[in-house]
């Protein structure tokens, strides 16, 4: 008897479940309304940067006709051209004031990101005396613009004789405080189990952090790398670097764009080449900067 009340249990025909559909809250008017709105935000959002290509593009005629147009009747590259050759004309060369910002751009930014990850990982994994006191000193120096702090960091800086060198610029950007406080209040995130299962089984903390903590804080300091080249690639460093040679690529270039009426032309195509670089690292780390907004998928 029990076999065969098992044997009609076993041939019962299996039910799939039933899925209803989620049915969209909105109706279709209001979702072409929404696109509608998200295309009208994008177009304002644009609209600065078409500009200034659309500018950089038009002969020196039609940049000073009223009313103003927005695109070139006929875009040309002499501007681009004129830049290249004024600045070829400096005794410092074009290519040395490309080499100083990159130079600056990329060791600042290089350092930065190791300095503020190690400490944002011991304050955020570790517990030890003065943790919280110093985070809310950080907390508390991001309330200083540069302007404030500029006398106090033009006498250290004196004191240690890097006036008129490239460190000036690099070693204040490792001290920014936004970039440990970002990188700090993302680590609090990872699950620490994470960290202790990778010490049973071996790992020392350098690898740890290497290996397992910056792999998943990846937004974090991809958002702190775009900060951080936009601050210095745009940093005129005219306070602290008085040599030719030394100058930065944003410096030269605004020279040019303060040149006159003459020179309207160039000063177009200045801005353009000034802001083509950050711009192009946001496009391509977009989707890092949304991940950052958003919470890490690992919790305890």
């Amino acid at each position: 008897m029990a076999k065969k009340q098992k044997k009609q249990v076993e041939e019962k025909p299996y039910k799939k479940p039933i899925i209803k559909k989620r049915k969209p809250n909105r109706s279709i008017a209001g979702d072409i309304a929404l696109y509608v709105f998200l295309v009208l935000v994008a177009l304002i959002m644009a609209f600065p940067i078409i500009y200034a290509v659309s500018s950089a593009l038009k002969p020196l005629d039609e940049l000073f006709k009223f009313p103003p147009r927005i695109f070139a009747q006929h875009p040309t590259l002499d501007n681009f051209s004129d830049l290249f050759v004024t600045m070829g004309k400096s005794w410092v060369t074009f290519s040395r004031y490309l080499f100083n910002t990159v130079f600056i751009t990329f060791v600042g930014t290089a350092g930065h990101l190791i300095i503020a990850s190690m400490g944002a990982f011991v304050l955020a994994k570790y517990e030890f005396p003065g943790n919280e006191a110093f985070f809310k000193l950080v907390t508390v120096a991001m309330m200083f613009t540069g302007y404030v702090t500029q006398i106090p960091n033009y006498l250290i800086l004196n004191k240690l004789g890097w006036i008129d060198t490239y460190w000036s610029i690099i070693i204040p950007a490792f001290a920014s405080p936004m970039g440990l406080f970002l990188m700090k209040q993302f680590m609090e995130g990872l699950p620490t189990s994470l960290i202790e299962a990778a010490k049973i089984d071996g790992a020392n903390e350098w690898r740890v952090f290497y290996q397992i903590v910056m792999p998943n804080v990846k937004p974090a300091w991809m958002t702190l790398i775009i900060f951080s080249v936009q601050a210095l690639w745009n940093n005129k460093a005219s306070t602290y670097i008085y040599s030719e040679e030394r100058k930065t690529l944003v410096y030269a270039l605004q020279q040019i764009q303060a040149g006159g009426i003459a020179r309207t032309g160039q000063g177009a195509a200045v801005l353009v080449v000034v802001m083509v670089v950050p711009i192009l690292i946001f496009v391509f780390s977009e989707s890092q900067i949304l991940e950052t907004m958003a919470s890490s998928g690992l919790k305890d």
